[in-house]
C-alpha cells in the first residue's frame, strides 16, 4: 500500500495525471490503476472523476493527510535503519527565504564535514511557499521568519535577528548620515523585493508605521538583482545588515541603520512537527541549535 500512497501523494501535489506519472517514472495508465486499486482497498473515492484532474473528494483530502503521515513514517524507519548500518547519508532538501540564503552555508558546511555521505538541495522560496513545502513533506527543512506571520504546526529553531539598514552609494542623499528614519528612506529611489516576499511585507509594515508608503522604482524576487542595481550607485535598498555584510560591499557603498522604529525580526529553521524526525532532520536541527548559540555569542 505504501507505493500506492506515494502515487496518490504525487497526484495530489502535481494536480495532473500526466505530470504525476512523469515524476514517478511510470505510465499514466499505471498511475490511474494504482489510484483505482487504492480506492478499492479503502472503499472510498479519492479523486473526482473526469478526463482531467478535478481535485480530491472530501474522503481523498482525509486520506491525503494520513498518506503523508504513513509515507513519512515509512521513510523515517528506512532512514533510521540505514543510518544504524552506515551512518548518516542521503539528500537533505532545504528551502529558504531569499534574505536567509547567504547564511545556509554556515549550516551545510560543518554538517557535511561531520557527515560526508549527505548531499543537499537548497531552493529559494518565499515564506508561504516554504510553509507549504514543509506541510506537504516536499522538503525537510525550511528557513523563514518565525515572529511576523504564523508558521503553523512546526518545530522551530531561532537562528538570528534581522535588523534593517539603508544600503546606498556614497554621495547619494542620506549617505553621510549615521542613522536614518523609515520616513526619510521612503523618499529615495528604492529597489526592493517583490510584495509576495515576507521581507517586503515587513518593510511595508514599518514604512506604514512611519506614516509613509514605499514606491520602489524596481522590484525583484532576486537579491542578486537588487545588489547589482545598488552597485550602479543609482538605486538604494533596505536590507538586513547580516545579508549586506555577506555580499561584501565595496567601500563606496554604505549600510546605515534605520530607526523610528528600530525594528528586528527573528529568522530560524522550521521542520514538520512529527516524532520521531528522520535521523537527517534531527541531526540538522541539532546543528542549527549549535549555530544559534554561536551567533548569539557574536552579538
Amino acid at each position: 500500500m505504501i507505493d500506492k500512497l506515494e502515487v496518490f501523494i504525487a497526484l495530489a501535489r502535481t494536480e495532473h495525471f500526466g505530470r504525476a506519472a512523469e515524476e514517478l517514472g511510470i505510465t499514466q495508465p499505471t498511475l490511474s490503476a494504482a489510484i483505482k486499486q487504492l480506492e478499492d482497498q479503502l472503499g472510498v473515492l479519492l479523486v473526482k472523476r473526469s478526463s482531467r484532474f478535478q481535485g480530491l473528494t472530501p474522503e481523498g483530502e482525509q486520506v491525503l493527510t494520513w498518506a503523508r503521515r504513513i509515507v513519512g513514517d515509512a521513510h523515517t524507519m528506512k532512514e533510521e535503519m540505514r543510518a544504524a548500518r552506515h551512518g548518516l547519508s542521503g539528500r537533505l532538501h532545504i528551502a529558504a527565504i531569499p534574505t536567509a540564503l547567504a547564511m545556509i552555508a554556515e549550516l551545510t558546511t560543518p554538517f557535511r564535514e561531520k557527515h560526508p555521505g549527505v548531499n543537499f538541495s537548497v531552493l529559494s522560496r518565499n515564506s508561504v511557499e516554504v510553509q507549504t513545502l514543509i506541510g506537504n513533506f516536499e522538503i525537510d527543512i525550511g528557513v523563514t521568519y518565525l515572529d511576523n506571520e504564523p508558521v503553523g504546526r512546526v518545530v522551530s529553531v531561532p537562528l538570528y535577528s534581522e535588523r534593517y539598514q539603508l544600503i546606498t552609494a556614497t554621495g547619494n542623499p542620506l549617505s553621510d548620515r549615521d542613522k536614518v528614519t523609515w520616513a526619510e528612506v521612503a523618499e529615495l529611489p528604492l529597489c526592493l523585493l517583490t510584495p509576495d516576499m515576507q521581507n517586503r511585507r515587513i518593510i511595508d509594515q514599518h514604512l506604514a508605521e512611519a506614516g509613509v508608503t514605499a514606491r520602489p522604482t524596481l522590484e525583484s524576487n532576486s537579491m542578486i538583482v537588487l545588489f547589482s542595481h545598488i552597485r550602479t550607485g543609482k538605486w538604494s535598498s533596505i536590507m538586513p545588515l547580516n545579508l549586506a555584510e555577506t555580499f561584501g560591499f565595496a567601500k563606496p557603498i554604505r549600510a546605515i541603520p534605520i530607526v523610528e522604529p528600530d525594528a528586528s525580526h527573528i529568522v530560524g529553521l522550521i521542520a514538520a512537527k512529527r516524532e520521531p524526525h528522520t535521523p537527517l532532520v534531527a541531526a540538522f536541527l541539532n546543528e542549527a541549535t549549535a549555530l544559534a548559540d554561536k551567533l548569539e555569542k557574536r552579538v
